[in-house]
């Protein structure tokens, strides 16, 4: 099987396991807890690489990547969990449009960039270019007339729906080029290997753990300004 082919049933296998969180709390639980934990370890595994042989700095920095990027991860949760089960449906289609951004985003960057190719984004991460950065600006922007017309009243404007989008893209773009860069100083191709065709639970999610709750906080601002 091909990596694409890996790639693509993998995407279908999480979807369907994020699509049924909206509707079962107990699955978001599990999710939520598996995702905080599977992320943090594999992050600390890319720190733990990095400072190899340098026990100061591996000491140093032990306590406090652990414990930021576990409280980082536990508001991510909690951001997730109270959007999904707040008694306002507004909550959870807000949550909703970020996802989708953020999975448009990567996946236009994919197509975009193995497609068009042309020139090296930055020397973090040799595979993405320009044109691939362009993609994951532009399909998102496909979603705005979707949610023009489901989302609540106070964030339907066309003006910001796609200022969100450009910002979430943006974000999510940022989120994917730090963990690369972390892989590249770790000398290592992905976070882990237990999703076929993706690598670890970082490598899928680099761009949606910061574009959520970021994300979120400028949504609020946004439709509190305009």
């Amino acid at each position: 099987m091909s990596d694409l082919s890996k790639r693509i049933l993998t995407s279908l296998f999480l979807m369907s396991f994020v699509m049924l969180s909206f509707f079962y709390s107990f699955i978001l639980i599990i999710l939520l807890i598996l995702v905080t934990m599977l992320s943090w370890i594999e992050f600390n595994g890319l720190i733990i690489k990095i400072f190899k042989g340098d026990e100061f700095k591996y000491k140093t920095f032990r306590l406090i990547t652990r414990s930021i990027t576990l409280i980082y991860l536990f508001i991510f949760s909690l951001i997730v969990f109270e959007a999904i089960n707040h008694e306002l449906p507004s909550h959870k289609l807000n949550l909703l449009y970020l996802i989708f951004i953020c999975i448009c985003s990567d996946v236009g960057g994919f197509v975009f960039g193995k497609t068009l190719k042309g020139k090296k984004l930055t020397r973090i991460s040799p595979n993405k270019t320009i044109n691939g950065s362009i993609g994951s600006f532009i399909l998102p922007l496909f979603l705005v007339p979707m949610f023009l017309y489901i989302l609540p009243d106070e964030t339907i404007s066309i003006f910001n729906l796609v200022v969100i989008a450009i910002v979430v893209s943006f974000i999510c773009q940022l989120g994917d080029l730090f963990i690369s860069y972390l892989k590249r100083k770790a000398n290592v191709k992905d976070t882990g290997d237990l999703l076929p065709g993706h690598g670890g639970i970082l490598d899928r999610i680099d761009g949606i753990v910061f574009a959520i709750p970021l994300g979120t906080i400028f949504l609020k601002f946004l439709t509190n300004i305009v």
